[in-house]
């Protein structure tokens, strides 16, 4: 039992870097989008890697923060956000929408798994805990995109996201209450969440707008 739950300590722990570093360059190239200057770009960066579990934590009463307690963090978004500023004036890459959808996909869904097993590990009731996760893979870039002056991406662009999130966060749910290996859960959480974003991207699934006359 201690060999899986190292284990998997050690799976959420990387889930959460690979998070980090996917919201970043959403953060980055969502910053040269909108023409920011350097500290712009890095304030954006910063919003999108660490929103979420932030919010998670201060929920949770969880103390030190997650960035707060992995000081590397910091210096990860740091150089990856430097290394991806130099990148694209060198090879003048275009931080298009359709760029930023594989790490925005992935980095829902990694956050959101490790949201709900952050929560879980709190004693935190199953609704209560999806909802975390939700919190955690979302707020990120609803926090990139308010500060820079548009309406969340999350809300406007009618293809599922935190939908995905919520459904994903059940998923991690179902599969921890089954007598399976506890990292199982994990990865099932990142490919439906992540699988289900990119499906709705490919296939422009949307759903239904409320109307009011």
């Amino acid at each position: 039992m201690l060999e899986i739950n190292t284990w998997t300590f050690w799976l959420r722990h990387v889930l959460e870097v690979a998070a980090t570093m996917a919201f970043t360059l959403s953060g980055v190239m969502a910053a040269a989008r909108s023409r920011l200057d350097a500290v712009g770009v890095y304030a954006v960066a910063f919003l999108a890697a660490f929103g979420g579990g932030t919010l998670r934590d201060l929920l949770l009463d969880r103390r030190p923060f997650f960035w707060v307690a992995h000081v590397e963090y910091l210096w990860g978004v740091m150089a990856l956000t430097t290394a991806a500023m130099l990148f694209m004036r060198q090879r003048h890459f275009a931080p298009t929408e359709k760029a930023m959808q594989l790490p925005d996909a992935l980095g829902l869904g990694l956050f959101t798994a490790v949201g709900v097993d952050v929560s879980l590990d709190y004693q935190m009731p199953a609704l209560v805990a999806v909802l975390l996760g939700v919190v955690t893979g979302v707020f990120g870039g609803v926090l990139r995109d308010i500060v820079r002056s548009e309406i969340p991406s999350a809300f406007s662009d009618h293809r599922p996201y935190a939908l995905c999130a919520f459904l994903g966060g059940w998923v991690f749910w179902g599969l921890q209450t089954m007598p399976m290996p506890a990292w199982l859960a994990l990865v099932g959480c990142v490919l439906v969440t992540a699988g289900m974003r990119l499906w709705a991207l490919w296939a422009n699934w949307r759903l239904p707008l409320w109307r009011v006359d």
